[in-house]
């Protein structure tokens, strides 16, 4: 089978469980900024040399990969994802967050002001895939805003996800002779 359906050529794409939309739809621009967000983590994973962010990293993109798929199912198709074994975002998925976030913090990284990014290679990635999640929470927000969000665990969730990347940025600076 060939990765050239022609399928979007007309400007449409298919959710899960076979909906069509258009390709300019507020849900289809959210998973998409998402999609990105994971390609940009994936590039900080690829590159960096700890296995702390390594790992930390790794957990965050699959965790990812279920988000995009709850974001990539029409509002009345969300019972069906769950009964195929699908997971939504939860509470419990931010609270990991928020332990990662307390354990860096328990290291004496902290922040005082904004910071440049570009201090070292794995920071700078840490930083672009801030702003990409950032820029993802926009968009979630935005398909919210459309009555078209059921969990709004997906914007918390976004949002603990940027504070992580900044800390993790940080981290990554205060490590550096680790590189």
């Amino acid at each position: 089978m060939s990765i050239v359906t022609k399928g979007g050529d007309a400007g449409l794409t298919s959710l899960m469980y076979g909906r069509r939309i258009a390709k300019s739809h507020p849900r289809v621009e959210a998973y998409g900024c998402v999609d990105e967000l994971n390609a940009a983590l994936g590039v900080a994973r690829a590159t960096a040399t700890q296995p702390f962010l390594r790992n930390h990293l790794a957990r965050v993109q699959e965790n990812l990969v279920q988000l995009m798929g709850e974001l990539a199912t029409a509002p009345e198709d969300l019972a069906r994802f769950g009964r195929d074994g699908f997971q939504v975002v939860t509470p419990e998925l931010t609270a990991l967050l928020d332990r990662v976030i307390a354990e860096i913090e328990s290291q004496g990284v902290s922040f005082k002001g904004w910071a440049t990014p570009g201090a070292t290679p794995a920071a700078a990635v840490l930083d672009l895939a801030r702003t990409v999640c950032r820029r993802a929470e926009r968009r979630v927000c935005g398909l919210s805003e459309a009555g078209e969000l059921t969990n709004p665990e997906i914007v918390v969730y976004l949002n603990r996800l940027s504070d992580l990347l900044w800390l993790l940025a940080r981290w990554a600076e205060s490590h550096v002779a680790a590189e």
